[in-house]
């Protein structure tokens, strides 16, 4: 058995203090390095940690917080495995053990029980969803039934008899639970050897049996999620702006807005330095969306709701690289990228904005039409809807039926058949709406559905790659995955090819031309995979600059949509130059295109990549809310959305003793601390006879 080393003075001639010794100093650092040691082992005895934790996390705006957070210190709660909605009388009624933290699998994450574990929240300590593997047989959608509806073009202003999706119910499952405020964390947990041992440990130690009690040790868990910020958007910048006057400015930030990038390429290049209105310029938008959502933090795949939209126009813009070079149309295409629209439409209220204000490469009276692909990716008898506002179209000015001309033309000898909807019905929830809000301006909305959304989980995390049915036979190695041309990507090709010929036609490009353009399966496919799958796959390894590495991974969440999608984008409408173009370029290619080095791919049985350096039309615009720029927090026509700051999320398990036993050893530990004191105060008292050492030296120096 190991002694600890015991601290004795040293006797020396020459003393300059009367305190223990170097040495004894020496073995006291030890015996404190040896105790950290040990309470660093005892530690992970007692508690297991979560390796996968996803949160609940709280937004906020004009009006209102949503989301979930945890105490300071995190919310500690005995275990309790749900097995059906009646078994909640035992959380919320009769446990003898509150509070509980209540562990749920996918199918009982609805709002009807999470409505009640809020309302019954004094004795819930938070809940932790069990993430299946496949996705639910029935719909689920966490969003509200009517997005976006106070920020859209329907307003009381604008016939309000469409407003508040008062005709069609775009969303009608709805169930509003992501706009919910709940006073305890939530936390999604994948389905792994965590959820095991989670579900282990309550078998052993908390589930009743015959109806009576669980005896201690019980089983509980800690969830920790804290969030900064509270009450509303107003409120919380406010105390954002002071953080400025303290001693650590930027640290005591309660909030940040939700923002990020628009991404934007043109056929022809703009001047970019040259804001505002460009004479004898006529503009064709092609838009589409890049985010989407989720209940829990960064688990957004949105492979209907975002995914399959831009991928179509990224397919759709490479098809038409070649054609616009050599018979350029006479107006130019601008591609849009918007980020934020499951926000109030954060990235194309943006745009529309800076176009008002001259801060854009063009302005609105430069926009010839606009042609928006929505949600096409769960096409019903190879129908696409061409969705445009009943309103405007009643304005003598406003000439949408030439664009429907274009789309009906690029359909043409495609396996696509185009309808409209009934002429009362409003435009679903898209950017032209906040175009719309700005001007009248003929435009189509491309989508898969009539009225309703053919998206059963639209903003959920089961929106993903399984939800389009792209799977891979089974001894497919992952970068024969990437080569393999799935259904899916064989009919978004069709949609992509559609939309590349109608924008050509609409761009008053030759009509002879248009059955030579098509989309490339092999490239929707590499991008499904990428956006969808895996996006660390060697083909986005090629397209991304070396530090921008970092963004791709195995999993794909939201956050490197826009990064990588700048990259695709890039490539797609690039052309390959010299390297010195790279790095010494003159002022006026500067203006008109943006320059940048891509690691490109490595030679067979090389490792090193060839990269090379590319000159696009392509750049990233602010999609930061106008309201954040105007200081206007509780704005009604732009979007207020906050998002909360955190200094820790974590989650771990651990085993609780009964009462009697915490009493027993409280009761202990007091009587340990006492004695200790006591036997301190003794050996003080004494201290000159317990460690005398002898007589002092008569030339003993102080």
């Amino acid at each position: 058995m190991y002694a600890p080393p015991v601290c004795v003075p040293l006797l020396s001639q020459t003393r300059k203090m009367d305190s223990p010794s170097i040495r004894c100093s020496f073995h006291l650092l030890v015996c404190w390095l040896f105790v950290g040691v040990g309470c660093s082992s005892v530690e992970k005895k007692i508690y297991v940690h979560l390796n996968y934790t996803l949160p609940c996390v709280r937004l906020l705006n004009a009006t209102h917080q949503i989301g979930c957070q945890s105490h300071l210190s995190g919310n500690v709660g005995v275990l309790h495995v749900l097995e059906s909605e009646e078994n909640l009388d035992w959380v919320l009624r009769s446990g003898l053990n509150p509070p509980y933290l209540v562990i749920l699998d996918s199918p009982l994450f609805t709002r009807s029980i999470m409505m009640k574990l809020k309302n019954g929240s004094s004795r819930v300590a938070g809940v932790a969803v069990v993430a299946p593997s496949t996705n639910p047989p029935d719909g689920v959608s966490p969003h509200t039934n009517c997005p976006n509806e106070n920020t859209g073009v329907y307003t009381e202003k604008y016939d309000p008899a469409l407003a508040h999706c008062n005709v069609t119910v775009w969303n009608p499952l709805g169930s509003g639970l992501s706009y919910e405020e709940f006073d305890f964390p939530i936390f999604s947990l994948k389905d792994d050897n965590d959820t095991k041992v989670i579900r282990q440990c309550y078998m052993d130690h908390n589930r009743a049996v015959n109806g009576s009690a669980p005896q201690h040790p019980l089983c509980a868990m800690q969830l920790l999620s804290h969030m900064s910020a509270v009450t509303d958007t107003a409120t919380c910048m406010r105390r954002s702006d002071l953080s400025a006057f303290s001693l650590s400015p930027g640290l005591d930030t309660v909030c940040d807005p939700l923002a990020d990038f628009n991404v934007w390429a043109s056929t022809r290049p703009l001047n970019n330095t040259a804001k505002g209105h460009k004479e004898g310029e006529s503009v064709v938008v092609a838009a589409a969306r890049l985010d989407s959502r989720s209940f829990f933090f960064d688990v957004a795949p949105g492979a209907e709701s975002s995914v399959s939209g831009f991928v179509a126009l990224l397919a759709a813009a490479h098809a038409l690289r070649s054609v616009t070079q050599e018979a350029p149309p006479p107006r130019n295409i601008l591609y849009a990228f918007f980020q934020g629209e499951t926000f109030d439409y954060i990235g194309s209220s943006r745009m529309v904005y800076d176009m008002e204000k001259k801060h854009f490469v063009v302005d609105l009276d430069n926009i010839h039409s606009l042609l928006e692909i929505g949600q096409v990716g769960l096409r019903v008898n190879s129908s696409l809807w061409l969705h445009s506002d009943p309103v405007s179209r009643k304005n003598s000015s406003v000439d949408g039926e030439k664009l429907l001309e274009s789309l009906r033309a690029g359909a043409a000898g495609l396996n696509v058949s185009l309808a409209e909807p009934s002429f009362s019905q409003p435009l679903p929830p898209s950017s032209f709406q906040r175009f719309l809000r700005a001007r009248p301006i003929p435009g189509v909305v491309i989508q898969d559905h009539q009225s309703s959304f053919t998206n059963r989980f639209y903003e959920s995390m089961y929106d993903n790659a399984g939800y389009l049915d792209i799977s891979y036979p089974p001894d497919l190695t992952p970068e024969q995955q990437l080569q393999f041309v799935t259904d899916t990507a064989t009919a978004l090709t069709e949609v992509a090819t559609v939309v590349a010929r109608s924008l050509y036609a609409q761009a008053g490009g030759d009509q002879a031309r248009l059955s030579s353009i098509n989309a490339d399966p092999q490239m929707v496919t590499q991008m499904l995979y990428g956006f969808l799958v895996r996006s660390n796959n060697s083909w986005f390894q090629q397209l991304v600059p070396s530090n921008l590495m970092s963004f791709l991974g195995n999993a794909c969440r939201f956050s490197p949509f826009r990064h990588i999608t700048h990259s695709t984008g890039r490539l797609l409408t690039a052309a390959s130059i010299r390297e010195y173009r790279c790095t010494n370029f003159p002022l006026w290619p500067l203006q008109m295109f943006f320059y940048v080095w891509v690691q490109g791919a490595a030679p067979p049985n090389a490792t090193e990549r060839e990269g090379f350096c590319t000159r696009s039309t392509v750049r990233l615009t602010s999609a930061l809310s106008p309201a954040f720029d105007l200081q206007e927090y509780t704005s009604k026509d732009y979007s207020t959305w906050t998002e909360s700051r955190w200094k820790s999320i974590s989650g771990r398990i651990f085993l609780v003793a009964g009462h009697e036993l915490e009493m027993l050893t409280l009761g202990v530990g007091l009587g340990v601390l006492i004695t200790s004191l006591l036997l301190t105060y003794a050996m003080s008292a004494k201290a000159d006879i317990l460690f005398s050492s002898g007589r002092e030296p008569v030339n003993a120096t102080y």
